[in-house]
C-alpha cells in the first residue's frame, strides 16, 4: 500500500456522520474516540511527510558524493596506472642495457 495515497482525511473522519439506531453506540464515546483517531491520523501524516523529505535530502546528498568519490577513484586508479607503467618502463630500460652494455659492465 503507498501511504501517499491514503483513502482519509481527517476532516473526512471529522465529518463522518454514523446512523444512530434503537440499540447502536454511544454518540458521544464514538466522537472522542474519532477525535483521537484524527490527532493520530495527522502525526502520522506529518511524519510520513518529514520522512519523505529527509529522504529526498538523502538522496540528493548521496548522489553529490557519489560524483565526487567516482573522480577520486578514477584519479587515484589513474595515477596508480602511471606509476606501474613508469615502473615497467624502466624495467624494460634496465633489461635492454643489460642486454647491450652487460659485457662491458661484466668486464
Amino acid at each position: 500500500m503507498n501511504l501517499q495515497q491514503s483513502h482519509l482525511t481527517s476532516k473526512e473522519i471529522l465529518e463522518k456522520d454514523f446512523k444512530t439506531s434503537m440499540r447502536g453506540y454511544n454518540q458521544e464515546e464514538v466522537d472522542e474516540y474519532l477525535d483521537l483517531i484524527i490527532q493520530d491520523y495527522d502525526k502520522f501524516h506529518q511524519e510520513i511527510e518529514r520522512l519523505q523529505q529527509e529522504n529526498e535530502r538523502l538522496k540528493r546528498m548521496s548522489s553529490r558524493e557519489s560524483s565526487r568519490g567516482d573522480t577520486a577513484v578514477r584519479s587515484k586508479t589513474s595515477n596508480t596506472s602511471n606509476h606501474q607503467i613508469n615502473y615497467d618502463i624502466l624495467k624494460r630500460v634496465s633489461n635492454l642495457e643489460k642486454a647491450v652494455f652487460g659485457k662491458k659492465y661484466a668486464d
